[in-house]
């Protein structure tokens, strides 16, 4: 987080991830990871000045590993209870978003399957109760896709514009309405695609904290040095970044990030 800060870095949305080693298989620890994360943007905040917004779920492929060990119907349980769990962080404020949410995007079973679409249904129904965005794990979409995710949304009461499409590796056309939000990972050539896009679309890195791969996929600071490579020389960069750093965030999430010393919501 030092690194990131020093490249330019005051904001960032931090998701969830299994910190224990193998996938969960009670509520309790769901909690703990979710605390963990909690805690984990606390101390960020508190060691470097970096606002780290929190975003809670069970990660939709658990699904599959907690299946074989408790078998299907609990496993729906599971993860439901578990969203349940994470909504009520964004009711009381600890958290910002649900995420990463989905279904199984690679071959399983049908009972799989459908148990993933039943978990994905039911995250985007306490999305709505609660009034949050969800950040969606899927395989690459096309504009259809992007207009299929859209319609989901729609049909569980949640509006489009709500849905963070997570890992967006190729350019969506504005023209195209649909609605759902890409978060396109920050690879130069794909930055400069999209600089000039309207508001709502995010930048992420996707970054591993894994020390047998140290930048994959792209390193923590690539963001802020993206930002900082197409402010340079350019009159009109600071109000083209003003759409995925401010203007999206209001649009998506409600609010508008604070420039220095800002908080979660």
């Amino acid at each position: 987080m030092e690194r990131f800060r020093a490249a330019g870095g005051t904001h960032l949305f931090l998701a969830t991830q299994n910190y224990e080693g193998s996938v969960p298989t009670t509520l309790e620890q769901y909690r703990r990871q979710f605390e963990t994360t909690v805690d984990l943007a606390h101390q960020s905040h508190a060691a470097t000045g970096v606002v780290v917004y929190p975003v809670l779920a069970p990660y939709p492929i658990d699904l599959v590993g907690t299946s074989g060990a408790i078998g299907v119907a609990a496993a729906i349980d599971l993860q439901r209870a578990a969203l349940d769990l994470a909504g009520g962080y964004v009711r009381e404020r600890r958290a910002v978003a649900l995420g990463e949410v989905g279904r199984p995007h690679f071959p399983v079973s049908p009972d799989l399957q459908a148990a993933g679409t039943e978990v994905f249904g039911h995250a985007l129904v306490v999305a709505r109760e609660v009034g949050c965005p969800v950040v969606v794990h899927s395989a690459d979409l096309d504009a259809d896709g992007y207009a299929a995710l859209g319609a989901e949304a729609r049909k569980a009461g949640l509006t489009a514009d709500r849905v963070v499409k997570h890992y967006s590796r190729h350019r969506v056309d504005p023209s195209g309405a649909t609605g759902v939000v890409p978060s396109y990972l920050a690879r130069r050539e794909l930055v400069r695609d999209v600089a000039s896009d309207p508001a709502p679309w995010f930048l992420e890195t996707d970054f591993l904290d894994d020390p047998a791969r140290p930048g994959a996929v792209l390193d923590l600071t690539t963001v802020p040095r993206r930002a900082r490579a197409l402010s340079e020389g350019d009159a009109t960069a600071g109000e083209r970044l003003w759409n995925p750093f401010v203007r999206s965030v209001e649009r998506v999430y409600g609010w508008r990030p604070e420039v220095e010393g800002g908080t979660a919501p």
